[in-house]
């Protein structure tokens, strides 16, 4: 009977172990074909998995919640994936805004200077993480900027569910809400366009119901409209519902003509990119130019605001990016052109309080500055979404504590005359400092210098300064701007750089592998609140460390990873290849061999083998990039050269896991 119970108890955990893993596998999958609802379902099933799983497993939770901008959701599974040592090069960057979004300024600051400190290669994420350090250190200051307003939380129309991108049309608030009966990637229900009925207060709104039959589609995400001024065009975006049919596999944007009636059936707008995301569309005062959301080439990073022109008969011109002073690494969307022609919009890559804050662009001087809404507009959350009707009433979303459910509709309500006449104006700029911003921008200016020096390692891995090392900086373009030799302290430079600009520089020394490393000057731009004096002269100092050639000597290539049991090269690992193919390109004196190693949790025989497909794997990569095949030598060792022999822990096998490089041979 004991041996009975012992088979049945048996049987019954490894059914849970089999049950576990098929949900781990489910879950990857669906978070792969972006249903982040269901990949969150099926990964949270999972209680016990290998050690050199949890990383991932709790990683892909995370990002299943960011990236359903469920933030504050996510920093419990980064806090975990950190904890399991992830490799993921953007769990810090992630995790900081994420941390950001339930207001832990002083522990974002810090885990985005430990993302910065690894030197990360994308460099748009590079970018938004050096302009966020920037806003950490002046949230105080934004903080400063409140006005003592009364918002109301619409409630008669604001459900547990999602409602925003608040529009008057005629005597209605057409907004976007989560009420379709299909169910979407977040949990929520599609989102469609629906209309309450605007009363002589806000505070008398009529019941919400559908804005139009003709614009209803059960499987698609249909919302943030914008209406000519003449209230007889309508464009809004409208996603893609998965089906072969669509003419996009993205959101696009769409128009529709009302007849006095009923408004036409839906025909998509030519200035919309098939191959991109077009969203959030406002129309100019005059109803000539639409202002949009877009992913499209062409952009500075993420979402980028855009304009183009329209016609009387609905055709539309070439779009054009709104440049960088506007549109930053970040997301920039939602834009709304008020009657006096400012241009409003959300953005988490100008300086916020939580990720998406509301901002006003104004010219002056003949210079666009930016300007936070400051509080109560905006909070820890995301606010977006802003309009206003004609009495100057202001609309829009946030899904900041305190509301009904996910994103809501607040409203300000116009004053009565007797506090107008006390002059209160809650977007007036004088009230939210633009004078004084702009006499800042009259009188303070930074000068950008870029210095450096050159470094290596001794035999007793002491660092030591390499001089007469020549260097070479070229711009984007790739013209040659200065060439410097590192004296015998190592040092070179300095030289003026420009905001926002990216520079190249490449170094070599005899018996030295040269180098390239890129310097960018994107977000790295000193806030004004910050400067102190009339001219601030600030240098960037870069270090660069040489390797010396020594045949036989093995480099090990950071960051490659393989899934398990596969050879495959992962997007994250091209990465890093692509710096080998780099060197080899930089150095066209060596030949190398590229080496994998595995740890020791598997059969000789197996680990020989899948080392060597791994090995010849990244060899066929860099061949692929141009790279002579007699420069080559691919070399699995399996579990042969162990740096740890007794790993016992997963970062032990971590290390002894790896893929190197070694000189060969040197040609002259």
């Amino acid at each position: 009977m004991k041996t009975l119970f012992r088979i049945f108890l048996f049987s019954l955990v490894l059914n849970q172990v089999s049950a576990q893993l098929q949900s781990y596998k489910k879950g990857l999958a669906n978070f792969e074909l972006g249903e982040y609802q269901l990949a969150i379902q099926e990964l949270q099933k999972v209680k016990n998995i290998a050690p050199e799983e949890q990383a991932r497993l709790n990683y892909t939770i995370a990002e299943a919640y960011r990236q359903s901008n469920r933030w504050a959701e996510a920093v419990p599974f980064y806090e975990k994936a950190i904890v399991a040592k992830s490799n993921e090069p953007n769990v810090f960057f992630h995790y900081a805004f994420a941390l950001k979004s339930i207001g832990k300024y002083t522990e974002a600051l810090r885990h985005l200077e430990q993302y910065i400190g690894s030197k990360p290669t994308n460099k748009i994420f590079l970018e938004k993480a050096l302009r966020e350090i920037n806003t950490l250190k002046i949230i105080d200051e934004i903080k400063k900027n409140s006005k003592e307003i009364e918002l109301l939380n619409l409630a008669k129309i604001n459900t547990k569910g999602a409602e925003f991108s608040p529009m008057v049309w005629n005597d209605d608030l057409v907004f976007t809400a989560s009420k379709k009966d299909k169910i979407f990637s977040n949990g929520l229900p599609f989102v469609g366009l629906y209309k309450a009925r605007l009363g002589v207060s806000i505070k008398e709104l009529g019941t919400p119901q559908l804005f139009s039959n003709t614009i209803f589609a059960d499987d698609r995400n249909e919302g943030s409209p914008t209406f000519s001024p003449d209230g007889k065009t309508m464009i809004f975006a409208r996603g893609n519902s998965g089906k072969r049919k669509d003419l996009s596999p993205d959101v696009d944007l769409y128009l529709s003509r009302f007849d006095g009636n009923v408004w036409t059936e839906p025909r998509l707008v030519s200035a919309s990119d098939s191959a991109a995301w077009d969203g959030s569309p406002a129309f100019s005062r005059d109803g000539k130019t639409l202002y949009f959301a877009s992913n499209r080439t062409g952009g500075n990073g993420g979402l980028d605001l855009w304009r183009v022109n329209m016609d009387a008969s609905g055709r539309f011109g070439n779009p054009a990016n709104m440049g960088k002073d506007v549109n930053t690494a970040g997301d920039e969307q939602f834009p709304y052109i008020s009657e006096d022609g400012k241009l409003y919009f959300a953005s988490d890559g100008h300086a916020g309080l939580g990720k998406l804050d509301l901002f006003m662009a104004v010219r002056s001087g003949g210079k666009i500055t930016i300007e936070n809404l400051g509080l109560p507009y905006n909070s820890i959350a995301d606010d977006f979404g802003l309009s206003m009707d004609k009495k100057g009433n202001i609309f829009f979303a946030s899904n900041r504590e305190g509301g009904q459910g996910n994103d809501d509709i607040y409203a300000y309500e116009l004053p009565t005359k007797n506090e107008i006449a006390e002059n209160i104006k809650p977007l007036d700029p004088e009230k939210i400092r633009l004078d004084s911003l702009a006499k800042l921008l009259e009188i303070k200016k930074v000068n950008y210098f870029l210095a450096g020096n050159i470094i290596t390692k001794d035999e007793n891995n002491q660092v030591i300064a390499l001089d007469s090392a020549k260097i070479s900086i070229t711009d984007e373009s790739g013209n040659l701007i200065a060439t410097f030799a590192s004296d015998e302290k190592g040092i070179f430079g300095k030289m003026m750089v420009e905001e926002g600009k990216d520079y190249s520089i490449f170094v070599e020394k005899n018996n030295f592998l040269a180098k390239r490393e890129g310097f960018s000057m994107a977000g790295r731009s000193i806030p004004l609140v910050l400067l102190k004096k009339p001219i601030t002269d600030t240098t960037f100092t870069t270090s660069i460390h040489l390797e010396r050639i020594v045949l036989d000597k093995a480099f090990r290539i950071e960051n490659i990873y393989y899934d398990l049991d596969k050879a495959d090269i992962r997007a994250d690992a091209a990465i890093e290849l692509d710096k080998l193919v780099q060197t080899l390109k930089d150095n066209p004196n060596i030949k190398i061999e590229l080496s994998s190693h595995t740890d020791s949790r598997s059969s000789d025989i197996y680990n020989l083998r899948l080392s060597q497909k791994r090995a010849e794997s990244a060899v066929n990569y860099v061949l692929s990039k141009g790279i002579d095949t007699d420069r080559l030598v691919a070399r699995g060792y399996g579990e042969s050269e162990l740096i740890i022999t007794n790993a016992k822990t997963e970062a032990e096998h971590q290390i002894n896991r790896r893929t190197e490089f070694k000189v060969i041979e040197i040609t002259e």
